[in-house]
């Protein structure tokens, strides 16, 4: 076959509408690894005055032409059709489909990524159904007041977020296109949107059973402190930690009126180290934009031993989580949910390419798993308990 392509490639020098070139000659000479571009296109190599040379090339253009009797692997294809400079394709969002006025706002408050919402849930939920009595369900009204409050509460905290970052956010990639930093919105703008979703959830929380202005203003205090800390410490994911999980405290108090520390403080505990976690995963994203930028985070402080690092919160979280279903006397159907989120973790950990951006977005995202087994596991071993 190799031999038959190669007299295809003398005779289209001479009489190209009869032998026309082979498509695998065709892609030789676009092919940056294989190109054997001067044995086939110039035709002073069969000239007299280079006939001396004709033998060594056509052993060297047979040698070429035997590679193409094999597939092409997938990766000279994507050498072969590539386009150096092809830009890549964005997936639509649903917020595209907004009026133009409305869309920098929606973006903003990241209203198209509803995990950030989900992770303010769970702590919240599981708090809420762990102060169920024993043998019943939790109040669905506290955890549907909640729900509700949770997305304008987490909108707030994503708008201050992006009002003190917006200069940092021009510098890095995965960024620079929110809208404070793109200057779709204006500062001010911002400011005024930040407060409007305060209000909205400070109302909806207002109709919780049990609710407490106190726990309430320290939620809204570890909100709005919380972009500043990457600029001070290597373990802002830490105070991360304490913010998203302050639902702990906010659930018990909804339902009971009052707080108990055996139970509540192993809880949020078991919250803010799985959260180090996931946020330490998902800080691996912007690792080279930040060490430019000047930010900090426990991606960067771990680097190399990052794995043992999150290892080491896994434990922690899931045995702080088995203390608190002790301490609140749980069932036995929430350690077996215990374990498959144990498994969950381990899964993370385990098969996580730090880096790949796309990769810890994909394990960041996979946490709701772990979130929504516990809150199973908990509901179950109450109701049975």
């Amino acid at each position: 076959m190799a031999s038959f392509s190669v007299g295809g490639a003398h005779s289209s020098l001479r009489t190209p509408s009869l032998f026309p070139t082979p498509p695998t000659i065709r892609m030789l000479k676009h092919h940056p690894v294989l190109n054997c571009t001067p044995f086939f296109t110039t035709p002073s190599l069969f000239s007299p005055k280079n006939l001396s040379l004709r033998s060594s090339n056509h052993r060297a253009g047979i040698a070429c032409m035997s590679t193409t009797t094999s597939p092409v692997g997938k990766d000279d294809q994507k050498l072969i059709s590539g386009q150096p400079n092809e830009k890549v394709v964005q997936v639509s969002s649903w917020i595209d489909y907004l009026p133009k006025e409305i869309q920098p706002f929606a973006k903003l408050a990241r209203v198209d990524k509803p995990i950030g919402t989900w992770f303010l849930i769970f702590p919240f939920a599981w708090s809420a159904t762990l102060a169920a009595a024993s043998g019943s369900i939790p109040d669905f009204r506290n955890l549907a007041v909640f729900a509700c409050a949770a997305p304008f509460f987490r909108g707030a905290a994503c708008t201050i977020n992006d009002f003190f970052d917006r200069d940092f956010d021009k510098m890095v990639e995965r960024k620079k296109e929110r809208p404070m930093a793109s200057g779709a919105v204006t500062p001010f703008q911002g400011l005024c949107f930040f407060a409007f979703q305060l209000l909205l959830s400070h109302g909806i929380f207002l109709q919780l059973t049990n609710y407490s202005w106190i726990i309430e203003a320290a939620f809204i205090f570890l909100s709005c402190t919380y972009p500043l800390m990457k600029r001070l410490t290597y373990w802002v994911q830490a105070y991360l930690g304490l913010t998203i999980n302050w639902g702990a405290v906010l659930g018990w108090y909804a339902v009971k009126g009052s707080l108990q520390p055996s139970i509540v403080l192993p809880l949020f505990l078991s919250g803010c180290f799985w959260t180090i976690l996931y946020d330490t995963i998902y800080a691996h994203q912007d690792k080279e934009d930040d060490v430019k930028v000047g930010i900090k985070s426990t991606a960067l402080k771990f680097g190399e031993s990052t794995k043992e690092w999150i290892t080491g919160f896994a434990i922690a979280s899931i045995g702080t989580l088995a203390l608190t279903a002790y301490n609140a006397a749980l069932g036995r159907p929430f350690f077996v949910f215990l374990a498959a989120a144990s498994g969950q973790l381990a899964w993370q950990i385990r098969t996580v390419n730090l880096s790949s951006a796309a990769d810890c977005n994909r394990k960041f995202v996979s946490n709701k798993w772990f979130g929504v087994l516990i809150l199973c596991g908990i509901l179950l071993g109450r109701v049975f308990s």
